[in-house]
């Protein structure tokens, strides 16, 4: 019995989506990400190009049947690489609202915390878009 390909379901959809809008961002200004690239990394431009184009790239292929499966664990593979750069603005976040004391740093502070669980369901939606759950 052939193996099927798994289907193109609307958390797929969204997470293609997400990828594609952020990929392009990545592309388009660059400098909105350089400051969450960890610090001890170097050529934060490069990285950060790299990352959009694998961003499109994943997209691009949790869209299509024939590579799905691949773009699948490419893609929860990225939100794992990606998860340091994710703690790197929210330290960096804690930093700011402890020095400015003030609500509206201290609001984007607790937003960057809540954020980082979020990559747990975006990593399971790229598994199970791969066939692995």
């Amino acid at each position: 019995m052939p193996l099927t390909n798994p289907p193109l379901d609307k958390a797929t959809i969204g997470l293609a989506t997400l990828f594609l809008t952020s990929g392009t961002t990545h592309l388009v200004r660059p400098q909105t990400f350089e400051g969450i690239v960890p610090h001890v990394l170097p050529r934060k431009r490069e990285l950060v190009y790299v990352s959009g184009v694998a961003e499109i790239v994943c997209a691009l292929g949790l869209l299509h049947p024939r590579t799905r499966k691949v773009a699948g664990l490419a893609s929860a593979a990225l939100l794992i690489g990606v998860f340091p750069a994710n703690v790197q603005m929210t330290a960096d976040h804690a930093r700011r609202a402890q020095r400015r004391g003030d609500t509206g740093s201290k609001a984007f502070f607790a937003g960057t915390v809540a954020r980082l669980p979020m990559q747990v369901p975006l990593i399971r939606t790229a598994l199970r878009a791969a066939g692995r759950l």
